[in-house]
């Protein structure tokens, strides 16, 4: 034995989107990349917006000394008071520098928040269908995670989610809008998802944290809307990333932010800090960090995206698929029409289409579209879309 247990056995059951990616590398070399239709990963296919090539000149011209320097823990006290300012405006919160931790993406967000937060055997909870990896996550700080089972819509089932709860219970995850169904939970849920947590903190003596994995909170669709976390609970964290609505996903930036009102503000905020330096991240990208700290009000347009999501759903239903159209993110969670959801994304596969069987995302029977691509790979796969559904009446 070369690696440890835990590692092979990760490598073993590796997680639905790799095998998708792999199948897809060899369905393309076979082929040909323009005749497979690859709706497996949520890759942004918009470019950023102009704004962030011009700041990205400008600081790459400059000859300011330092630039180049360490930092505090937390990243550069401007750029988290940047990103303060802006989230007291889009989270009516008085949020000051001191409360921001810039960070390696949301994923590196979440690593530092459970490092800070779990005890050995300590067990989070998040909405299922949910994010591959946030089992992994819990995990590498020796923590586990318990799905607790949504609405048919996917929105939130609050008496699941009481039944759940234990002595061992430190933190909810929730994802909104949610990957992989781009569901958006509402102001009313997670008000009762507070008062929920609240009388679990009491009922077991301890504070019980809820987390929001935020990165497509500004991919909303029809005029919806994310509410903030931070007015329905005190003892909340917010963790997200530019990867989505600044199209930057390779460039790994994000931030913390810590409800002030939290009980044991200057604990967590110590804490994070001092994880996000002995997890090896030690600094979010210097450069990445003095970029967005310019572009808080920027997004990507979209409308492709919009245009995709009305494409696709239409095009689906049309076939005889159902589905709940997705007010967020770029997503899309059709019910698949056969029991076993991972048989059918092979019948899918014999037509050179690419999806994730649901399984992987806790949500068996359904399958998930990124449909963050161009509209010709919607259109074009269509027909195979309708052959696999025929293939199965």
């Amino acid at each position: 034995m070369t690696i440890s247990k835990q590692i092979e056995g990760y490598m073993s059951s590796a997680s639905w989107i790799r095998k998708m990616f792999e199948e897809g590398a060899k369905l393309k070399a076979e082929h040909g990349a323009d005749n497979v239709f690859d709706f497996s990963l949520g890759n942004p296919n918009i470019s950023p917006p102009p704004a962030f090539k011009q700041k990205l000149k400008e600081l790459i011209e400059s000859d300011e000394p330092g630039r180049h320097a360490y930092m505090p823990n937390p990243g550069y006290p401007y750029v988290r008071k940047t990103v303060a300012d802006f989230l007291c405006r889009e989270h009516d919160a008085h949020l000051t520098e001191n409360e921001i931790l810039m960070t390696c993406g949301a994923a590196g967000g979440l690593n530092v928040i459970l490092k800070t937060i779990l005890d050995p055997d300590d067990e989070v909870l998040t909405p299922a269908p949910f994010f591959v990896e946030y089992r992994f996550y819990a995990e590498n700080h020796n923590g586990r995670l318990i799905p607790v089972k949504t609405r048919p819509d996917f929105t939130l089932d609050l008496e699941a989610m009481s039944a759940a709860f234990t002595a061992k219970t430190k933190a909810v995850i929730i994802n909104s809008p949610n990957n992989p169904t781009g569901q958006i939970y509402s102001e009313e849920s997670l008000n009762r998802l507070g008062a929920l947590l609240r009388d679990k903190s009491t009922e077991f003596g301890q504070t019980i944290y809820l987390i929001s994995d935020e990165p497509y909170r500004k991919i909303v669709y029809n005029g919806a809307t994310v509410p903030s976390i931070f007015n329905c609970y005190p003892e909340s964290i917010i963790t997200t990333s530019y990867s989505k609505d600044l199209s930057l996903p390779g460039e790994r930036i994000g931030y913390i932010a810590i409800n002030p009102s939290a009980s044991f503000l200057a604990d967590l905020t110590n804490g994070m800090s001092l994880a996000n330096r002995i997890l090896g991240f030690v600094n979010a990208p210097a450069l990445m960090q003095r970029v967005v700290a310019e572009l808080q009000e920027e997004r990507v347009d979209i409308s492709q995206y919009a245009k995709n999501r009305e494409l696709l759903c239409d095009g689906l239903e049309s076939c005889g698929y159902e589905l709940i159209r997705p007010p967020g993110a770029f997503y899309l969670f059709p019910r698949s029409p056969v029991a076993d959801d991972v048989e059918f994304v092979k019948t899918l596969q014999e037509e050179l289409i690419l999806v994730v069987p649901g399984t992987g995302f806790g949500g068996p029977g359904h399958f998930r579209i990124a449909f963050c691509v161009a509209e010709e790979t919607i259109t074009h796969a269509m027909p195979g879309f309708e052959r696999a559904i025929k293939k199965c009446k």
